[in-house]
């Protein structure tokens, strides 16, 4: 075993142009793989950190057309005339009435809409959201200046706004926006606060400002329903059981007793956690069988190249034959050679990945998410294994034949 694992070292280091070429496709694969991995687990602890940032003791209650109202409109989704279909029934006071349930603590609705905000001569078109001041004692945002808005603001529908730190700066460079007048749409609004930056997925909000939910239903969009809603709830625990209280109370309120034509959606922070996984393991799935694709290449290189290998050793091989070498023995040199042509470049491939996903990382947190770098184990054993592996299957074939060959034959071969 010693004797063919030398032969085997000196075979390939007498000829490394060959030798790294042979190596590459493996190479590519395996670094593809732990890049896939490695980012993967960086994009996980960004998402842990917004669902940290939003709190995992909050709940997400959405609109949603029922399913057979999408099967009766027209064009999945909108409406005889063609239209959109728009659900309108969830409101303000299903919120009061989502607050009396023993595991709620508090609650907001949202809206949202765009329209184009300016000062002086810049003008941006800006998503805003309308908020109920409820949102500022959920909400972990904090301020850069100035404050939020009171529930006597929202209830009056002033016409005040929390810019986020990007377009504030974008709107007034250096200049200090706070108690400043800006143009949204044909209204002046009152620049009350300015959000601290965000960053992460939360970078969107930087470049977005936010007013009284009243304003922004009665003066800027013209509805009196809510797009969403935010509830915090006492017990993560009991947080599936208050979800299914909410479902019952909205089902009251907007007299469904089918659940399957429910026109809202309530989900946990655990719930869409489950659905983000779900998505994101089938996209790794999917971009490891694109790096597989460059194993298989890669393995099917290199059983080419020992077959070559075989050809050009043929006499050598008859000799050894001929001095009392057992088939085995041949067998081995030939399978170790193959397996060790596929380490060298699975260990070439995990160091050169691991590198990639550092950079991707230093980059992510130039760019201002909060990602971690890290390189799973699993995914260092999975890349020896699988280059290992890849060595026996396409090693096997070669070393078979050379094992074969037979010495008086392989004696006369030039």
């Amino acid at each position: 075993m010693f004797i063919s694992l030398r032969q085997s070292i000196k075979a390939l280091t007498s000829n490394p142009g060959r030798t790294v070429l042979t190596t590459l496709g493996i190479v590519i694969g395996i670094s593809t793989v732990i890049l896939v991995l490695s980012a993967g687990q960086g994009f996980r602890s960004l998402i842990d950190a917004q669902v940290g940032a939003l709190g995992t003791n909050t709940l997400f209650v959405q609109t949603r057309v029922p399913p057979t109202t999408k099967s009766r409109a027209s064009g999945g989704g909108a409406g005889p005339q063609g239209s959109l279909i728009t659900i309108s029934t969830l409101k303000v006071s299903d919120l009061e009435d989502i607050k009396r349930i023993p595991n709620v603590v508090n609650d907001y609705g949202m809206v949202t809409g765009q329209k184009v905000v300016s000062y002086r001569d810049v003008s941006k078109a800006v998503i805003f959201y309308g908020a109920s001041s409820e949102r500022f004692d959920i909400d972990k945002g904090t301020l850069k200046a100035g404050r939020f808005y009171t529930e006597g603001e929202n209830t009056g529908a002033a016409q005040i706004v929390v810019l986020g730190s990007k377009l504030a700066e974008d709107l007034f460079g250096q200049d200090n926006p706070l108690n400043q007048l800006v143009r949204v749409g044909t209204l002046n609004f009152q620049v009350i606060g300015v959000y601290n930056s965000r960053g992460g997925l939360g970078g969107d909000e930087d470049s977005s400002m936010y007013m009284p939910i009243a304003t922004a239903q009665k003066k800027v969009l013209g509805i009196d329903h809510l797009l969403y809603a935010i509830v915090q709830i006492k017990d993560i625990t009991l947080g599936e059981a208050t979800a299914e209280d909410i479902k019952t109370q909205l089902r009251r309120n907007h007299n469904i007793s089918d659940p399957d034509k429910d026109d809202f959606t309530v989900q946990t922070q655990a719930q869409a956690l489950d659905t983000f996984n779900v998505i994101f393991n089938g996209i790794t799935i999917l971009l490891i069988a694109i790096a597989a694709i460059s194993l298989i290449v890669g393995g099917v290189g290199i059983m080419n190249i020992m077959y070559v290998v075989v050809t050009e050793r043929t006499a050598e091989i008859g000799l050894k034959k001929a001095l009392g070498a057992k088939p085995s023995d041949i067998l081995g040199e030939f399978l170790i050679e193959s397996i060790l042509v596929t380490l060298l470049g699975g260990i070439i491939g995990i160091m050169l990945g691991s590198f990639l996903g550092w950079i991707v990382s230093v980059v992510a947190t130039a760019s201002g998410l909060e990602w971690k770098f890290a390189v799973p184990v699993s995914a260092i054993f999975l890349g020896v294994g699988v280059s290992g592996g890849i060595g026996i299957l396409f090693g096997v074939l070669p070393a078979r034949s050379a094992a074969k060959l037979d010495p008086i034959e392989a004696l006369r071969y030039e």
